[in-house]
């Protein structure tokens, strides 16, 4: 009886030391709650990583998976817990970064915890630090559910993840797509917006007048201003103003500049560049050929399912066929390098990172990195649905291969090839230059020690011994050195460039993944791509750490959105995520690309946030609308232009921007989110740039091609930028002006050296997915468009093209000029000038005039060749070196201010003016 007594205190006090409660079916305390529902989710989503892997050694020895093990403590000796001082445990101290005796944890400040988290440790070291296992953890959890939210079942989930709960709010994108009733003989869109007019109490602003018609909708579906016969036309047109503005819109949609804008809009999703970023900017000679798929594809509105097949795993599908080569570029536009100084393991997984966020974020407004390292923290996608949708692209490998040229592609322009052929020239003199004086100091080396002359290469092919040839780079200056580094990098950059002429595609295709150590040039597909390489086998990756692999998982969708197994093979996997993708059924797909056309109308998306539909989005302002646009979408076999001509034939398209009672309507609806007026915006640095081109008369029209490049200014053009170890080439515009002056869709894209005017007119970086371009107005953009050489060059070319235009003789007064006044307000502003604006024009006209006859402008000269000056990484010595321009000989200059007399720099003065005036930079 005493020994089953003892035996009965014993248990106690080894269950209460390791806080294990007695019954597992017993109520559990406050502490026991704490700990199931909120720290061990903690610990596992933020700690276990790196204090409880099997794979790796525990970082600062401390294992966070048993509670004897915190209170065993570090490699410091002493426990993480202290339950007879909780608040200054070591484990607390180090999370709330609140001691200089314990690193922070987590070491990154962005992901410290946040202050609910530290008190969730807080309540539960001060309870004892009670631990349960895992079975009571699930119970716990079940008994104590949050009444206020509701589970999603995610497919194949543990019971800790089944368990989430949600605000229903949040998961809205992840419902079924439900086609709201509208009535027989009303717009869909004007009844869906109707209820949140009639809450704000507020009328609606009228139907805008047809000039503003016409300039809107040409600026919006071709990103072009519309000419003055075309507004002519447009506003004496005799029919009802609903009749003449569908004529309008079917014939934009027609136009070949269509595509090009929708193309815009889609590249800054997608982030296009010519070049790869990072250290080594190399060009992706040939990624243009996918520029051009994109327009193409709108122009042609392709259906938008197809689209999404094509772009995801068009060489799965059609391996033959060049535009399916083509379209798959997309899951290659992010940035990427392998140099030799990576590792290829995380260069790898870089990629693969890479592409399933960017697919994710495109295709189906999720980011979902943020389940890399731990499962969503308000999102239902757990880290085992992420790197589930990643394994589809496990297979998926990166290559440039052989597409030939479609008949509909433009392959003017290449004969540029002869300036980098020339440059290769350059490179090979001064490489065959070094060579020959290796070759006669390593010659002399030889006699000196009485040795056989060897060529250091030939010498190691053939096994001589290191002491018998002559050291590399003998007889190099610190000169030598920098100039041969110099050259032989250029040499490898032109591979890629090279590319730019070839038919070859920036593409993919699914096998085993190489071994590949580095890039230094374009890389082909591989005589047997089935076998050549390793097939990988995508595991849960612990802090998203490709050394520290977890279980292993399968292809998959997300299983919110109700995605399901995909086929496990290396080939196919793509087809089939991109089949779910384009599913009718998928909740998201079709939601997402009407929200971002309804905002390339209106600038605000319905959901505010296009690539993002999870709980951290903003939602929709109008989801009945969102889903009734969806619907009809699909019902219109994915077209994208019907869905313009919807939107665009709506009241709300066609209302004034100028409300008749301002005030009244700010203070009902501050957000604007009823569309009682058409928001004004601001043109895109694209649309200003093209826009002026147009107006000057200048713009080369043609669609395709290769990459132009126009002038930039010099201090950017000739700055040094290092790429691959070396220095990049300068920025050489392109020598004709019909070259230089086309639409800014195709200058050269490159992610290290951006246009500074596009650029400060908020032009968005390649290298993050841009769903909305920010607009800000600040100094920089005054000196863009005011007081650069660019925009001179501009304002003398419109008043060079309103002279010629002119029929007033050159010789007559400024004061009897007014003609040429009104042709540039119908150029730039598409209406006549009022009076005193005419008067105003003159006035300044003239005094430019008298003003430029006192003055001498002199055009100065143009470089051939730069000097850069650098530092032998070798010798740690300065050098200098020489780059040559090589296109500058043959450089066609535009007209400036010293090439026109004194009255046309007078205009260009007047032209300046307005094309700095908000009129011309805002469609309203």
């Amino acid at each position: 009886m005493i020994l089953r007594f003892l035996l009965f205190w014993m248990t106690i006090v080894l269950a209460g030391a390791s806080g294990v409660a007695l019954s597992q079916d017993a109520d559990p305390t406050p502490g026991e709650i704490e700990f199931a529902t909120k720290v061990w989710p903690l610990l596992e989503s933020r700690c276990i990583s790196c204090h409880g892997s099997e794979t790796k050694d525990l970082k600062g020895g401390l294992d966070l998976r048993t509670r004897d093990a915190l209170l065993r403590g570090g490699g410091s000796g002493e426990p993480a817990l202290s339950l007879e001082n909780p608040l200054q445990s070591p484990l607390l101290l180090a999370v709330s970064r609140t001691s200089t005796d314990w690193s922070a944890m987590p070491p990154k400040e962005a992901d410290k915890l946040s202050s609910q988290e530290i008190e969730f440790l807080k309540t539960w070291i001060s309870a004892g630090a009670p631990w349960v296992d895992e079975r009571r953890i699930g119970i716990i959890r079940e008994k104590h559910r949050h009444s206020t939210g509701i589970r999603v079942n995610v497919r194949g989930q543990s019971a800790a993840w089944s368990d989430r709960e949600y605000d229903p709010a949040n998961l809205w994108a992840y419902q079924p797509v439900v086609r709201p009733n509208v009535p027989d003989g009303v717009h869909p869109v004007d009844f869906l917006l109707q209820t949140r007019l009639d809450a704000i109490g507020v009328p609606p602003a009228p139907r805008a007048d047809r000039r503003t018609m016409i300039r809107r909708a040409t600026l919006d579906l071709t990103g072009l201003p519309p000419s003055p016969k075309q507004v002519l036309a447009f506003r004496l047109a005799a029919r009802q103003d609903r009749d003449v503005f569908q004529t309008l819109i079917d014939r934009l949609l027609d136009s070949p500049h269509y595509g090009e804008q929708m193309a815009r809009h889609w590249l800054d999703v997608v982030r296009y560049a010519d070049t790869s970023g990072f250290a080594n900017d190399y060009a992706r000679g040939n990624a243009w050929r996918y520029r051009d798929y994109v327009i193409r594809s709108f122009q042609s509105d392709k259906p938008y399912d197809q689209f999404i097949r094509e772009q995801i795993a068009g060489d799965e599908i059609a391996p033959h066929n060049p535009e399916n080569l083509i379209a798959v570029g997309m899951l290659r536009m992010g940035p990427w390098e392998l140099t030799g100084m990576e590792v290829a393991k995380v260069a790898r997984q870089r990629f693969l990172d890479d592409v399933t966020n960017s697919v994710g974020e495109t295709f189906l407004a999720h980011s979902l990195q943020c389940a890399r390292c731990h499962d969503h923290k308000f999102d239902p996608i757990p880290t085992r649905d992420y790197y589930s949708m990643q394994s589809v692209f496990a297979t998926t490998q990166l290559v440039e291969r052989e597409a030939p040229f479609l008949p509909q592609e433009n392959t003017s322009g290449f004969d540029e090839r002869k300036y980098l052929e020339q440059r290769r020239v350059h490179y090979d003199a001064i490489l065959a230059r070094l060579d020959a004086q290796e070759a006669a100091a390593a010659k002399a080396w030889a006699e000196e020690r009485g040795l056989k002359y060897v060529p250091r290469a030939e010498g190691l092919r053939k096994g001589v011994p290191e002491d018998q040839l002559a050291p590399k780079h003998i007889g190099f200056t610190p000169a030598d050195f920098g100039n041969e580094r110099v050259a032989r990098k250029g040499r490898e950059r032109l591979k890629w460039e090279l590319d730019r002429y070839e038919p070859i595609a920036f593409s993919v295709y699914s096998g085993p993944t190489p071994n590949l150590t580095a890039v230094s040039q374009p890389q082909r597909m591989p005589k047997d791509p089935t076998t050549a390489g390793q097939l990988e086998e995508t595991a849960i990756l612990a802090g998203g750490d490709p050394f520290s692999p977890g279980d292993t998982v399968t292809p998959a969708g997300l299983s919110a959105a109700g995605g399901h197994e995909l086929p496990p093979q290396p080939r196919g996997r793509r087809a089939a995520l991109a089949e779910w993708i384009a599913s009718p059924k998928n909740p998201l797909t079709a939601r997402v690309i009407v929200n971002r056309i309804w905002q390339w109308h209106f600038g605000e998306a319905l959901a505010g946030n296009p690539n993002n539909f999870g709980a951290t989005g903003k939602k929709p302002t109008h989801p009945e609308l969102l889903d009734w646009l969806a619907s009809e979408l699909v019902a219109k076999n994915w077209s994208i232009k019907a869905i313009h001509r919807i939107i665009m034939t709506s009241e709300a398209y066609q209302r004034s921007s100028r409300h008749p009672d301002p005030k009244a309507l700010a203070l009902a609806d501050p957000l604007g989110t009823s569309y009682a007026v058409f928001k004004v915006r601001r043109l895109a640095a694209e649309e200003i740039h093209d826009s002026i081109l147009t107006i000057t008369g200048e713009l080369n029209r043609s669609i395709g091609g290769i990459p132009v490049r126009p002038e930039i200014h010099t201090e950017v053009a000739f700055q040094p930028r290092m790429v691959m170890g070396t220095f990049a080439e300068a920025w050489q515009p392109s020598v004709l002006p019909q070259q230089r002056h086309r639409r800014s869709i195709y200058a050269l894209k490159i992610r290290g050296q951006r246009d500074p005017t596009l650029e400060v007119f908020n032009a968005p970086s390649p290298d993050l997915s841009c769903e909305r371009r920010d607009v800000s107005s600040v100094t920089p953009q005054v000196f863009a468009l005011f007081n650069s050489q660019a925009s001179s060059l501009r304002a003398v070319a419109l008043a060079k093209h309103l002279m010629t235009r002119s029929k007033v003789a050159k010789s007559s007064p400024v004061c009897e000029q007014g003609p040429v006044i009104t042709d540039a307000f119908q150029l730039a502003f598409q209406r006549e000038p009022t009076p005193d604006e005419l008067k105003a024009c003159l006035s300044h006209w003239e005094a430019m005039t008298a003003r430029h006859q006192r003055l001498e402008i002199s055009r100065p000269p143009r470089p051939r060749e730069i000097v850069r000056e650098a530092v032998e990484e070798n010798t740690g010595e300065r050098f200098t070196f020489t780059e040559p321009l090589e296109a500058a000989g043959d450089f066609v200059p535009d007209p400036d201010f010293a090439d026109v007399d004194a009255q046309t720099r007078g205009l260009a003065e007047v032209c300046l003016v307005l094309l700095n005036t908000n009129e011309f930079m805002e469609l309203e």
